[in-house]
């Protein structure tokens, strides 16, 4: 599975008023349905209209740190407030436990994504307090979804650490118990969903996002098991082909298109076309995220991307030894034949070695240059009804990012 998206998270794209800030800080969860005030001015409170009058807007914090601001009271109406029965106090104890410990700590921008979107989607003077609120609600269910995808990838493939800490089923006294926390976290998304969305004319979207979207993950998730099954390697498995359906249902859907389709169902877009479009440029996105994920699991930095990459040891079926195998000599091919999937350090260095003789980081470099190209092409076909800034948004964090 992928590690979390992107190498930093959205910057408020747009301010709004000090009572509007004020109202959603003091009642995250219930705010009233009043018209929130959205400034076209900067974050350091450059003049600027709101709604209309000119005048100096006054600063908010943005986006991000409202994000963030959102999860402790999420966490406490999962983990409190719905349920008085005194037996289940252990199990809710244990619920805010694996929260605290999987969801939050990446760069949460699945979730950040939504508000951001949402924002392009919707003019300012009619985006609403209770709007942005839900989408911050959204966008946490989202990263909830990341988490117990993880959760359960860490598992099947004995990975060892995750967002530069232990993985959850690591720890002392979880064990394969964290197959079922990670189904805990997975109900808690509904629980959120219906408590916030249910009267909203999006809801059965949404469920029907959700609950495809993480169907499709797991489709992808099922290939990449069988095209790799542990102790049988097999590199004539390892085509382009069976390469790019993985990558698509695995990652790029929940990874990029989820987010922004879900802006979309709240800002009442439910177009089958524009979805469509939309889904050419994310699905196109998702694929070169997972490439960069791959030659990071390589050859990116512990330190900087937080997790030991194991995808050598794994016999995954990842976009280097596909590649590789285009274009490896006999020699080179019984090397990778002989090493790949093999646990110890020695094994791991030849394969790298070959990838390194093969010029594998070249060629990613050329690659990375070609797909920004082809998104460009993409969005200007595509999205000609869209804010192309969901999408541009989405390609300057990812290009070029080392973690």
């Amino acid at each position: 599975m992928s590690r979390a998206l992107l190498s930093r998270g959205f910057d408020a794209p747009k301010v709004l008023s000090r009572a509007a800030a004020s109202r959603l800080d003091a009642s995250p969860l219930g705010p009233p349905k009043r018209v929130l005030k959205v400034c076209a001015s900067s974050l350091q409170g450059d003049d600027g209209v709101c709604n209309g009058t000119p005048g100096r807007a006054a600063p908010l914090p943005p986006d991000p740190r409202l994000f963030d601001a959102q999860f402790p009271e999420l966490l406490t109406e999962l983990t409190e407030r719905d349920f008085t029965d005194p037996g289940l106090a252990d199990a809710f104890s244990r619920l805010r436990q694996v929260m605290v410990y999987n969801v939050p700590g990446g760069k949460r921008t699945r979730g950040l994504s939504v508000i951001g979107s949402l924002r392009e989607l919707v003019p300012p003077s009619q985006l609403t307090q209770d709007q942005v609120h839900k989408a911050l609600v959204v966008g946490w269910c989202i990263e909830m979804l990341q988490a117990f995808l993880l959760m359960a990838d860490d598992i099947m493939d004995s990975s060892v650490t995750r967002r530069g800490q232990p993985c959850w089923y690591k720890k002392d006294g979880i064990g394969l118990d964290a197959i079922n926390d990670s189904l805990l976290v997975e109900g808690s998304i509904y629980r959120l969903l219906r408590r916030h969305c249910r009267d909203q004319p999006y809801y059965v979207h949404l469920l029907e996002l959700f609950n495809e979207t993480t169907f499709q993950t797991e489709l992808g998730q099922v290939l990449d098991l069988i095209t790799a099954p542990p102790g049988q390697i097999d590199l004539s498995r390892f085509t382009m082909e069976r390469y790019k359906t993985i990558v698509k249902y695995k990652t790029a859907f929940y990874s990029f298109y989820l987010p922004v389709a879900s802006a979309m169902y709240m800002a009442g877009i439910t177009s089958e076309e524009e979805h469509k479009n939309a889904k050419h440029i994310l699905l196109e996105m998702g694929e070169f995220y997972q490439i960069q994920d791959d030659y990071l699991d390589c050859f990116g930095d512990p330190a900087v991307t937080g997790k030991i990459g194991t995808d050598i040891q794994d016999n995954k079926c990842s976009w280097l030894m596909v590649k590789a195998l285009e274009v490896t000599t006999p020699e080179q091919r019984s090397v990778l034949e002989a090493c790949y999937g093999r646990r110890d350090d020695a094994n791991v260095a030849r394969v790298k070695d070959v990838y390194l003789s093969l010029q594998m980081p070249a060629l990613y470099q050329t690659y990375e240059e070609e797909s920004y190209r082809r998104l460009q092409s993409l969005i200007a076909r595509h999205a000609q009804n869209l804010p192309r800034a969901i999408f541009l948004d989405f390609a300057k964090k990812i290009y070029k990012r080392d973690k």
